[in-house]
């Protein structure tokens, strides 16, 4: 009798978690949290060391036979410290942030992780350029990375750790090829 009660009720379990995972489901939210940019120069020209940011922001998720799509929209604020000769000068960006996360949960319930990945695009509205070196450095307005991540999620609340590496050239001016590429550790919150 005991194995037919168990089996009934790892049964109902399969099937409610293959039935919610089958019906369209939509979340909305809000996210905050710290990020830690490095600049990285292909040849060599700047050595960056990794200071911390923060971010601030809104998410949802449109999810549908276990696979879901995670659009998002923060202001970001990039922070990294660039070495050359000898010399530093602090560095920091103001972004808006647009990522577009493909991902799918894994668990039961209102418990459960989850795995994306995507592109991110990134608006630059406030920048410092580097003028302390021997050459001018002029970053462009906008540019894209590539992120991905795990993330928990406990009934309305979630933490996301994502990795992000930069995608073509941050320099406008051409010369050494320069990406951006950060850690971010974020809380959210859903609100619907």
């Amino acid at each position: 009798m005991k194995k037919r009660i168990l089996s009934l009720f790892v049964a109902l379990a399969t099937f409610a978690t293959a039935h919610a995972q089958l019906l369209p489901t939509f979340d909305l939210g809000l996210k905050a949290g710290m990020n830690f940019s490095s600049l990285r120069s292909n040849g060599n020209y700047f050595d960056s060391d990794s200071r911390a940011g923060f971010l601030a922001g809104a998410w949802g998720r449109v999810g549908m036979l276990g696979l879901h799509l995670q659009p998002e929209v923060y202001y970001s604020s990039k922070n990294t410290t660039i070495m050359a000769e000898g010399e530093s000068q602090n560095l920091r960006f103001s972004t808006i942030d647009v990522p577009v996360l493909l991902g799918t949960k894994i668990g039961l319930g209102p418990i459960g992780a989850r795995i994306q990945a995507g592109p991110i695009f990134s608006f630059i509205f406030d920048k410092d350029n580097v003028t302390r070196f021997d050459r001018d450095v002029n970053f462009r307005d906008n540019f894209a990375a590539i992120a991905g991540g795990v993330g928990v999620d406990i009934s309305k609340l979630s933490l996301d750790l994502r990795y992000e590496h930069g995608l073509g050239n941050l320099n406008r001016g051409g010369g050494d090829r320069q990406r951006l590429n950060l850690w971010t550790l974020a809380l959210g919150f859903q609100v619907f």
